[in-house]
């Protein structure tokens, strides 16, 4: 089982490396994806390899899309290959877990009308203005896709992404 998460520089440290342990300790293989493979920084100074360009991602190969926060969505966002893959995997029904920002690339893809979800604070008109039921809760699941608010939020957020995936798992 597979998970491809899609960053750049400016990510929200812990709502990437978090998750990151946590799916590769229960077996998930994970690819990091950005706008140009190499090291990318968080804001907080880590460091995480994106292994390869948005270009390169075939979404047909993973059962995850994750979308960390910080300021990396809202410069991912622009991307239209980044859209590309946010809406391939909401066509092909598989899993989209999407915290803090991470729920912008979803905006702008055209991806939440009628959906339930989360995110922080900041940009919740946002997703309110795209047609989405904002729920300021620290975990909202809407079928496959998987919200979270903030950075603590997260021992909800990952526990709702593993409980989901496991009977995929089986």
């Amino acid at each position: 089982m597979k998970a491809i998460i899609l960053t750049t520089d400016h990510f929200e440290d812990s709502e990437l490396t978090e998750p990151l342990q946590q799916l590769e300790q229960a077996g998930v293989e994970c690819d990091i994806a950005s706008l140009q493979s190499g090291k990318i920084k968080g804001k907080k100074g880590g460091e995480v390899v994106a292994g390869m360009t948005l270009n390169e991602v075939n979404p047909d190969n993973y059962v995850l899309l994750l979308l960390p926060g910080g300021d990396a969505p809202e410069n991912l966002r622009k991307s239209q290959r980044a859209l590309d893959i946010a809406q391939h995997f909401f066509v092909t029904n598989k899993w989209v877990a999407a915290i803090c920002h991470g729920p912008q690339i979803l905006v702008s893809a055209g991806l939440l009308e009628g959906r339930k979800a989360t995110c922080v604070d900041k940009i919740s008109d946002e997703l309110i203005a795209a047609g989405a039921d904002y729920l300021d809760e620290p975990v909202v699941i809407d079928d496959k896709l998987i919200t979270s608010r903030h950075p603590g939020d997260l021992p909800i957020f990952i526990k709702a992404i593993l409980t989901k995936l496991q009977p995929a798992a089986g």
